[in-house]
């Protein structure tokens, strides 16, 4: 396990799947700019960086020189953090995690899978209705797939829902980071969430 509870493997992953949609448009381009910010940040070589994310270094030292240019603060990158986009990206984390562990046990699909990829591939955004709609069919495929799923993510899911609860009673749900104390944009908080909350469902797999 390396900087922040991460192995090379899965940044590896992580920036290899924002590469087969980066042709989707600037808004992805910029995604992996600031998550290349995001890691250098935590201490990872540009070197590194460059080979993971498939960009050359002078690129990579462009962002790391704009990102120390714009502010020094590292990012948070514990799970338990109380803005709606780092909920959000932890409720994908977990609904991606439910929708290949389904597919690796030879089960019924997974009722939410069809909006996973969508919101992965960018088809769809993540509107107060879209993430309305992803809790729904989670919560359905937790009912439905009891003996295939772990307690884990029952969890998981009962600490986002929570969180996201709290957050539209207070009035900062529909996106954003609410309450303003996160570092990041949207796009990225979510990204790195829900590849956060995926390693730790992993690790306790």
């Amino acid at each position: 396990m390396d900087r922040a509870g991460m192995t090379e493997e899965q940044v590896e992953r992580m920036f290899a799947g924002m590469n087969e949609v980066i042709r989707a448009g600037e808004e992805m381009r910029a995604l992996r700019a600031e998550m290349v910010q995001v890691f250098a940040g935590l201490g990872w070589t540009q070197e590194r960086l460059a080979r993971l994310a498939g960009m050359s270094q002078p690129a990579v030292s462009k962002q790391v020189a704009k990102a120390r240019a714009e502010t020094d603060r590292a990012a948070d990158l514990s799970l338990d953090q109380r803005d709606t986009s780092w909920l959000e990206g932890r409720l994908w984390g977990l609904a991606e995690d439910i929708t290949d562990l389904l597919d690796e046990t030879g089960a019924e699909p997974a009722h939410c899978a069809r909006l996973v990829h969508a919101l992965a591939r960018g088809r769809k955004r993540f509107t107060p209705r879209n993430v309305d709609a992803l809790r729904r069919l989670v919560e359905e495929d937790l009912r439905a797939h009891r003996t295939e799923l772990a307690p884990r993510h029952q969890e998981a899911y009962d600490r986002i829902a929570r969180g996201l609860d709290e957050l539209a009673t207070r009035g900062e749900g529909g996106g954003g980071t609410g309450g303003g104390t996160a570092a990041g944009s949207a796009a990225a908080r979510r990204a790195l969430a829900c590849q956060i909350q995926r390693v730790r469902l992993r690790e306790e797999a």
